[in-house]
């Protein structure tokens, strides 16, 4: 199978506080402060939204530079919400400034509807675990 991505996580002295390494990318991640944390940095579901709204964005931009659409400042909102039987769900509100048909729109929204990362989030992805070697805290 080829990579797709990678990362690494490594826990500090501090609660719930980690340094992540996404690629060539140093990034953090902790608890809000009503969760035992100290809120210095994004938790795990805020990674999550920003992964899509990332995918999201970037997508959206390619395809209307291929198609020669103005999206103009585009910006997406993201909000995770989780339903009384336990199942997460994603509201994903699009806008964009630039002079876009309601035509242009609906593609959008289709195109949307498959980019890569939500594709994964939607069909789930096997997720395997194992025991690594004992490192030293150097």
């Amino acid at each position: 199978m080829p990579k797709i991505s990678s990362a690494s996580i490594v826990s500090t002295d501090s609660d719930y506080l980690h340094r992540i390494e996404a690629g060539h990318y140093a990034l953090v991640t902790d608890e809000p402060v009503k969760l035992g944390g100290k809120g210095a940095g994004p938790a795990p579901f805020d990674y999550y939204l920003a992964s899509l709204a990332a995918c999201t964005a970037i997508t959206l931009r390619m395809y209307a530079e291929r198609k020669g659409w103005d999206l103009g400042e585009f910006r997406a909102e993201l909000q995770l919400d989780r339903d009384d039987d336990g199942r997460l769900h994603v509201l994903r509100t699009l806008h964009a400034t630039g002079p876009l048909t309601d035509e242009q729109w609906n593609r959008l929204l289709e195109i949307v509807a498959n980019t890569p990362v939500t594709k994964a989030m939607r069909e789930g992805a096997e997720i395997t675990s194992r025991r690594g070697e004992a490192t030293s805290g150097a």
